[in-house]
């Protein structure tokens, strides 16, 4: 049984109440670890991080959020929590936009990545919280999505290791993400809305997630587009 708390909205508060509340506490917590994001990705381009420190800092944040979040969901431990997988997720990127602020129209290149990212972001939710439609049957297709998406991906991981590199896969790979993401935010922003998810650091971790791989997808596909 889920124990009642803030972080949990059920009991006799009403169904509409309560999904406005999670949804409310969903995007404040959203717009502040994306911000804290922001930071921890320019402190991390500051002191020059490297891409195998990067590569630690992701591991970091699955474990937080595989092993450690879905214990202290229902606690203040749970922010904390969130706040460390996001900055660790932010500073991560550091790497990787020193690396395109370095090239050629790089700067514009990492500017479109983020205005089509809250482009996206704000259409595909917006629609979903005005019209309120449920994507639950989405679910089975995403699952399915997010299966090829990682098959492939382990592929060229492999492919590259061996010296074989294949760019059009890559790119390929990279507006499969993208598709998938959007799908993802049309269904993960239902389940907020119309009461699946009563959790919203849980909530706040989905869309989070969906937004990272959009816009690290995004600026693969316009990196390679500006490639001269």
């Amino acid at each position: 049984m889920q124990p009642h708390s803030m972080f949990s909205t059920t009991g006799t508060t009403t169904p509409v109440v309560a999904t406005n509340k999670v949804l409310r506490n969903t995007y404040l917590l959203l717009s502040m670890t994306l911000l804290f994001s922001a930071v921890t990705a320019g402190i991390s381009m500051a002191i020059n991080t490297g891409f195998g420190m990067a590569m630690v800092m992701n591991i970091a944040a699955i474990v937080l959020i595989w092993l450690v979040l879905p214990r202290v969901a229902n606690s203040s431990k749970g922010i904390v929590v969130v706040f460390a997988f996001t900055g660790l997720l932010g500073a991560s990127l550091g790497p990787t936009l020193n690396y395109y602020l370095a090239s050629a129209n790089g700067g514009a290149v990492v500017t479109q990545a983020l205005a089509g990212t809250a482009f996206i972001f704000f259409a595909l939710s917006g629609y979903v919280l005005t019209t309120r439609k449920d994507f639950s049957f989405m679910r089975g297709f995403l699952f399915t999505g997010l299966l090829v998406i990682i098959g492939l991906a382990v592929i060229l991981m492999i492919a590259g290791f061996m010296g074989y590199h294949v760019p059009a896969a890559s790119l390929a790979l990279s507006a499969g993400i993208v598709l998938l993401m959007s799908g993802f935010i049309l269904f993960d922003t239902s389940r907020i809305v119309n009461g699946g998810e009563t959790n919203y650091l849980m909530a706040t971790v989905a869309l989070y997630l969906n937004i990272y791989n959009l816009f690290t997808s995004l600026l693969h596909i316009l990196g390679v587009m500006n490639d001269d």
